[in-house]
């Protein structure tokens, strides 16, 4: 055992590709940089060892950022527009909804006006709500336009992708604005406790058409109809590297076939890497590869988002007990610190083949900040990942994935009504719902 584990730690096949990643710049879903990441993948794969590495095309909504502006009380405040925002110009009076909680867009009088939301929630809420739903409270509210404060202080507005699976391009003007800009809106410009305020303009250009992204995939092991999924996506926002998310993840995936390149007589069953396009406008590449396949065939998924930047390693098992008790277990045994998180996440590309029963990890890393911290902004850059990071959760993730390829291991799917009762348990449902991501039947 030591002596792959001292390939691995000393493997600079993963690091290279993220660096590699990092230098193309734009990789934004659609865009010629999001093709070349996915390109450099492929070689990268090939190259360590993996069979068959390829792209698979499909088609997508495609969105280019123009111009934003945001203006208020005769000064230009700094913005960025959030991807899939329809173009358009409203003026209206600015409403604070502070976290933007369910009950926050309640209290306001929102119908034609300006929204302004937090992208955090207060530490004695239940759960996390993720930018879509706040976004999609206020349309159902009336808004005219709706404005994203990050709570990370540093004058960094948030990206992020607004938009349903059925309807890609959102309903209202959408910006992104710094924690610091935020402040001073709501000082200066917003009325109190939810009542409007002066009047704001918000203003989107963007160019929307067609595009075509592309999944990576490529194999080893035996030829087995069932296979194991080690995942991640290659798409990043425009504004930054997209280091932390996800080329990180991307090169994780690559440095875990280097290590199974060189233990593929211990593998059982089919492992199977793809690295997916478009995950940040809605989890596109994963929806159209998990539709595509036979889910019978998937014994379980791998999927890593956020890794390498902290070292512990945080484990979403999603509800599957064998998986959560396999990551204890590998963890332990290469002596590696880990959480293990039964609470199901669906904002990953694991989710589409997980919300069907089909058993799944997320693999992060803890960093102690609240929400993204870093990412999503122009700061996700490659400095703040670490390389012992990096090739200490290689070892623990091929490790992993060298165990679920073993037929000796077993883990069962579960029935999607148990996956909804998993996600109404954790009071994620109705945000799911509001933003169009609940696929089961009412």
């Amino acid at each position: 055992m030591t002596e792959w584990i001292a390939e691995t730690y000393t493997s600079d096949a993963g690091w290279s590709l993220l660096e590699d990643l990092v230098d193309v710049g734009n990789r934004m879903a659609g865009s010629e940089g999001e093709r070349e990441g996915a390109e450099l993948t492929q070689d990268a794969l090939a190259d360590v060892g993996a069979r068959d590495a390829r792209l698979e095309e499909y088609d997508i909504q495609g969105w280019t950022r123009g111009t934003s502006t945001l203006t208020a009380g005769g000064t230009e405040q700094d913005c960025i527009a959030l991807p899939r925002s329809p173009s358009g110009s409203v003026t209206a009076e600015l409403v604070d909804v502070g976290y933007g909680r369910p009950e926050d867009f309640e209290a306001a009088e929102l119908e034609g006006k300006v929204a302004m939301a937090r992208s955090d929630v207060p530490d004695s809420f239940d759960r996390y709500i993720h930018r879509r739903e706040k976004y999609y409270h206020a349309v159902e509210a009336g808004a005219a336009a709706f404005l994203y404060r990050n709570h990370v202080e540093g004058c960094l507005p948030p990206t992020g992708s607004v938009g349903t699976p059925d309807d890609p391009i959102g309903d209202i003007p959408a910006l992104g604005i710094s924690s610091e800009v935020g402040a001073r809106l709501a000082r200066r410009f917003a009325g109190e406790t939810g009542d409007a305020g002066e009047a704001v303009t918000v203003a989107v250009e963007a160019d929307i058409h067609d595009a075509t992204s592309q999944n990576v995939h490529a194999e080893l092991g035996p030829d087995t109809d069932e296979r194991v999924l080690v995942t991640s996506h290659v798409d990043a926002h425009d504004i930054a590297e997209g280091a932390m998310d996800n080329a990180a993840g991307t090169a994780m995936v690559v440095e875990i076939a280097t290590a199974l390149a060189t233990r593929e007589d211990e593998l059982d069953t089919r492992v199977e890497f793809v690295a997916f396009g478009s995950e940040e406008i809605g989890l596109v590449g994963s929806s159209v590869d998990a539709e595509r396949r036979d889910h019978d065939t998937v014994k379980a998924i791998l999927n890593s988002d956020g890794v390498t930047r902290g070292r512990n390693l945080v484990v979403y098992s999603n509800g599957f007990d064998e998986l959560a008790d396999l990551a204890e277990a590998v963890c332990e045994r290469v002596a590696h610190p880990a959480s293990v998180d039964p609470t199901p996440q669906p904002h990953s590309d694991h989710w589409p083949y997980v919300q069907w029963g089909v058993p799944g990890y997320m693999m992060m890393s803890e960093t102690g900040d609240s929400g993204r911290g870093w990412g999503h902004t122009f700061a996700d850059t490659f400095e703040k990942l670490d390389r012992r990071n990096h090739r200490e959760q290689a070892i623990v993730l091929a490790e992993l994935a060298v165990e679920m390829a073993d037929d000796e291991f077993e883990v069962a799917h579960r029935d999607p009504e148990a996956i909804a009762d998993d996600l109404e348990e954790a009071n994620l449902a109705e945000g799911m719902k509001i933003i169009g991501d609940w696929p089961y039947d009412p």
